[in-house]
């Protein structure tokens, strides 16, 4: 129903229109609505901020080559002008008075649909963040006190528009069938699960499933494993016994009428450059004729933030007039990985996790930035490949958690297919935040999960992230360049095999050496089968157990716990294996007694600072000497003294 509603739409849209055909491919832009942000807060110098809600319709001409690369584009039915429609949510926020605003727009490619932005980098809450509506959803109000304007625009065809998820309205290239594989982990054992489909079931006779216990086992069939379809989306698991919470059941079947994932990165691409060049009265930017803003910054979240290197990979940064869309790209824990947006049966919401395949479309060669040879498939390519031909490759920062080092292959950003190190082109940097998860909430709490063998990691990469945004738009509106890539490298002796790289002597810190490994397969048959493997390392820690390149927050800087970025799953929920996006954190021992008694080799709170007031001092000069490597605001570096003022020692 979906995909009819959309062709509708294509209709009604060139039938309301005297050409569809649109130079910059924006060819309508609808404010749905314009009202003041935040209940009027003031931030600073800026002011307050207006929030701009609306619709804005692209149409593709499927010929031009620069369309061309969007998979299966040629089979999407197409308006009167011959060119392949789509409708994307955006929001956008700016500084009331423009003239005070930084000049630059920052695009947060949303994360299935969500605005996570505002909660790395103002500190917000969800759900406020995404409806920017009462005041304290602005949180800290860093962005919005440094003149940002923003965007996001909706990408994800596969999820729906809603007031707090953003989306695109993708058409589908109908009539069209074929094999799609789907798998699902579900960390409980509800018996029968209903779950979704990523495509809709063209035969209900073509479900088949399988179940084993990791992706590196044999599928198997036992008795009381059943699927059967509910609806088109929709089908029920019977779960046979034996098997925990954490194991992985594969269902394969005939899908039918893709939708034209690839589209989203069009949209991203010619939206953006619809609001950073249109000077017209149609754009909410403008004002008088003039553009609102001079540069540009894509930024993304996990998901999105693999969406950015695809984004750049493929060549969308150069807009369909030739000009460069982002002048900087800041992918947050991405690792070395991409997505399975642009195939057909594509699944923009596929996050292959361990102990799931680890050779899926997302995790394909290309890994890093440099061009390369790959000694498996025998390409050669590299993420900056197309932009270099084109001169339009922005300036880089991708920043991972120490957790994408571990479930993300990030190593393979700073080495070969081979495990052998390289170095970063000069328009990237690279930063590692040591002994983060993948993701925190702001002002989360050291908690225990019945699915983790350890605490969880509440570790919040806000504070570093701050000073590299500032950063980077230094870098692309002055030139300055930015702190050096900090990130485990091969070369340092800072990049080890995983097995040796954490000590297995810390009483409550049980390393396994687990992580994610990188496979090449071939997909045209299935199930794949692997054709070959490349080289994943791990970043070396301490004596402690923290890892000893990166950027070191101050909780690792002037610890009074070992923080990691991986946690094994416990016992009845896969072990053997990581808990996807988490870390851990295990205190050292309060006093020297204690430690002694457990054997634990982690000298204790007590021998490490003498008081209070010792603690106190150290954290302050650690974030001096943050401030000065240009790895901390200092704004945070005063937050960093309040918190060890206020902090219990004997309190990770």
């Amino acid at each position: 129903m979906r995909k009819h509603k959309m062709k509708k739409q294509i209709l009604v849209a060139c039938a309301l229109l005297a050409s569809c055909a649109a130079y910059s491919e924006v060819i309508r832009f609808e404010v749905t609505e314009s009202a003041p942000a935040f209940e009027g807060r003031s931030f600073g110098t800026v002011g307050s901020y207006l929030r701009i809600t609306g619709k804005a319709t692209i149409a593709l001409d499927p010929r031009d080559p620069k369309n061309a690369v969007i998979a299966d584009i040629d089979k999407a039915p197409r308006n009167a002008a011959g060119k392949v429609e789509a409708v994307a949510d955006v929001v956008i926020l700016k500084p009331a008075d423009s003239a005070k605003g930084n000049q630059t727009l920052l695009l947060d490619v949303p994360n299935r649909g969500r605005k996570l932005a505002p909660q790395l980098f103002d500190d917000a809450e969800q759900p406020g963040a995404n409806r920017a509506e009462k005041s304290a959803d602005a949180g800290i109000g860093f962005l919005h006190r440094q003149g940002y304007t923003m965007a996001w625009i909706g990408w994800q065809s596969d999820i729906p528009s809603e007031p707090l998820q953003m989306a695109l309205l993708a058409p589908a290239a109908e009539g069209i069938t074929g094999t799609v594989r789907n798998e699902f982990q579900f960390d409980h054992l509800t018996n029968p699960i209903k779950t979704r489909l990523s495509a809709d079931l063209a035969d209900p006779a073509t479900l088949k499933i399988t179940v084993r216990a990791n992706w590196a086992q044999e599928r198997q069939t036992p008795a009381g494993l059943s699927v059967k379809a509910m609806d088109a989306q929709t089908i029920e698991i019977t779960r046979p016994g034996g098997f925990d919470a954490g194991a992985l059941y594969e269902v394969t079947y005939q899908g039918k009428d893709p939708i034209i994932h690839g589209m989203g990165f069009a949209a991203t691409r010619d939206i953006t450059s619809f609001l950073r060049q249109d000077p017209s009265a149609t754009n909410p930017l403008a004002l008088n004729g003039q553009l609102g803003v001079k540069r540009a910054i894509g930024f993304g979240v996990s998901q999105s933030g693999r969406f950015l290197r695809d984004f750049l990979w493929m060549g969308f940064n150069q807009d369909l007039q030739g000009r460069q869309v982002f002048d900087g790209l800041m992918p947050h824990v991405a690792g070395a990985r991409r997505m399975a947006t642009n195939f057909r049966f594509g699944q923009p919401s596929r996050n292959s996790r361990h102990p799931q395949d680890p050779a899926w479309q997302i995790d394909e060669f290309p890994f890093t930035y440099a061009v390369l040879q790959d000694p498996v498939s025998g390409k050669r390519d590299g993420l900056l490949q197309k932009c270099q031909s084109t001169q339009t490759c922005p300036k880089v920062m991708q920043t991972d958690s120490e957790h994408e080092w571990w479930a993300s292959r990030a190593s393979l950003l700073v080495t070969d297919p081979l495990g052998n190190h390289i170095d970063l082109p000069t328009n990237v940097r690279a930063y590692m935040m040591t002994g983060t998860p993948h993701f925190a909430d702001p002002g989360k709490k050291v908690t225990a999960s019945p699915m983790m063998a350890l605490p969880v990691n509440p570790m919040h990469a806000g504070p570093p992230m701050r000073a590299l945004l500032t950063a980077l738009n230094t870098w692309i509106s002055q030139g300055t360049e930015p702190p050096t890539s900090r990130v485990p490298m091969r070369a340092h002796g800072t990049l080890v095999e995983p097995d040796r790289a954490v000590p297995w002597n810390i009483p409550g810190l049980p390393f396994e050496a687990l992580y994610s490994k990188a496979y090449f397969s071939d997909h045209s048959i299935l199930p794949p089968k692997v054709l070959g493997q490349y080289s994943v390392l791990a970043p070396l820690a301490d004596a402690d157990g923290m890892s000893v390149a990166g950027i070191r927050a101050m909780a690792l800087a002037v610890p009074r716990a070992t923080y990691t970025g991986w946690n094994p799953r416990a016992q009845g929920f896969g072990p053997g294996n990581l808990y996807p996006l988490q870390g851990a954190v295990v205190p050292f021992a309060a006093t020297r007694a204690e430690r002694l008694q457990t054997q634990d080799p982690r000298p204790s709170v007590e021998e490490r600072y003498a008081d209070h007031a010792a603690y106190v001092t150290a954290v302050k000069s650690t974030a001096a000497r943050f401030v000065k490597e240009g790895l901390l605001l200092q704004e945070d570096a005063d937050r960093a003294l309040e918190r060890a003022q206020s902090t219990q020692l004997s309190q990770p």
